[in-house]
């Protein structure tokens, strides 16, 4: 199996076009660590923008205000020297801002810095796919099929063949949404990606009247282990989110199993749910709050399952096939966390440039 592992890469011609299917973190970080490098990338996603899990809900209000959501990753940390480089001059310009919520003191109480992109989470990802000579971007196309000619790669929707052919292809999605492109081509891999178990998450978005909270941010299930909530928190206190004068913007997730157990409910019965949830972790379950705005949203693939355990250093962060032009990347290889899916695309291209130099006898 190809992995990020050192390996002898076969004489070719240097990858001038890469199709990367995946607007996430890791898509972005590769197609953008490529671009960099000379490469020409063409960047493809089944949604109508770039972010993936990096997602923030816009919605009006009853009466005209704006609201938002941050429905997917609600923050992200930098640890990593590589990461810590693009996350400081991406706050220099103007997308990124610190988050310091209060919280209450609970087993996972940590003093890392809390990372929020501006105005909104998929903001980031935008900011790192501007499309210029070298990237373009197209969505939505939702990439149901690979088909390889020769050395060259075709990308197909239900509809059509996309009209450009590719040296190499990235996957950057979940792992049991690539393992069905994965199948024909190389079958080792589909069977690891399909079978690395991947938690969902439902998320509600509710607009409440004020309540005397004294914290921005909780994890219920950390302090009650039965608690419906692994994460609550106020949107409205979040850097650069739209706060309504009478009105509070609440994100509230469910944990892994309360989802799992939920996977296939009704809207309206996850919904009700989780409304109570909420009032019962800010203490008003008996007077509740009224309510101008409630949405769930179910994210079958939130996070890889084990995401808090620390990553072996030894495991790959990526899959690589140079021979075959092929490769993978994704939090899933990482560690879940937003660095993990940065660092798992990072070193993708980094691979990908070592052996197109190799192949072509540049330093």
């Amino acid at each position: 199996m190809g992995t990020g592992t050192a390996m002898t890469c076969p004489p070719s011609s240097p990858p001038r076009r890469v199709a990367v299917v995946g607007a996430g973190i890791s898509g972005a970080a590769c197609a953008r660590a490529l671009v960099q490098a000379g490469v020409h990338v063409t960047v493809f996603d089944k949604s109508r923008g770039p972010g993936g899990r990096m997602s923030t809900r816009r919605a009006e209000s009853v009466d005209g205000h704006p609201l938002a959501f941050d429905h997917g990753a609600q923050y992200f940390t930098a640890r990593d020297p590589a990461f810590v480089v693009e996350v400081l001059a991406a706050q220099a310009a103007g997308c990124l801002a610190l988050w310091r919520p209060r919280m209450p003191v609970n087993p996972r109480s940590d003093d890392a810095e809390r990372w929020v992109a501006l105005p909104g989470m998929p903001d980031l990802v935008r900011h790192w796919l501007v499309p210029g000579p070298r990237l373009r971007t197209v969505w939505p196309f939702q990439v149901t099929e690979l088909s390889r000619h020769g050395r060259q790669w075709a990308l197909k929707t239900n509809e059509a063949t996309h009209p450009e052919s590719f040296d190499d292809v990235v996957l950057a999605m979940p792992p049991e949404q690539a393992a069905v492109l994965l199948a024909p081509h190389r079958p080792d891999w589909a069977r690891q990606a399909a079978a690395t178990p991947m938690w969902p998450c439902w998320t509600l978005m509710a607009l409440t009247d004020a309540v005397d909270w004294p914290f921005d941010a909780a994890r219920p299930s950390a302090l009650q282990p039965q608690h419906p909530l692994g994460w609550l928190a106020r949107q409205d206190d979040k850097p650069g989110r739209p706060r309504h004068p009478r009105w509070q913007a609440w994100v509230a997730q469910a944990t892994p199993a309360w989802s799992q157990a939920h996977l296939e409910a009704p809207t309206d019965e996850v919904r009700h749910a989780l409304l109570l949830a909420l009032f019962d972790a800010l203490g008003t379950s008996t007077q509740a709050p009224a309510v101008a705005h409630a949405a769930v949203h179910r994210w079958r693939y939130a996070q890889p399952a084990r995401t808090d355990e620390a990553p072996d250093p030894s495991a790959a962060t990526h899959w690589h096939d140079p021979d075959l032009q092929l490769a993978v990347c994704g939090d899933f290889l990482g560690g879940g966390r937003v660095e993990s899916a940065w660092l798992s695309g990072h070193r993708l291209a980094q691979s990908m440039m070592t052996c197109t130099n190799a192949g072509t006898g540049a330093a």
